[in-house]
């Protein structure tokens, strides 16, 4: 796999301009790189609720006419 010529560029006039070699300037970037990987936080995932319940009263989910009515209510409930 070949770098980029620019890149390369790049990092040849930093590691000067640092006063260093291009060698010691890639051995940084790559502790950088691998270090950031080993210090990644665990995932947190969000709490489960523990709820109980159930349907409001008076919501049968097998009547999905009933269901579309009752969400443009409260959609027309909003803009008043």
């Amino acid at each position: 796999m070949r770098l980029p010529e620019d890149l390369v560029r790049r990092a040849k006039r930093k590691a000067a301009a640092e006063g260093r070699s291009l060698t010691s300037l890639i051995e940084d970037g790559l502790r950088r790189v691998l270090n950031d990987r080993e210090k990644k936080p665990k995932r947190v995932f969000p709490r489960v609720s523990k709820a109980t319940g159930g349907l409001v009263p008076g919501i049968d989910l097998n009547d999905s006419a009933a269901l579309q009515e009752l969400d443009d209510l409260d959609y027309a409930a909003r803009y008043k």
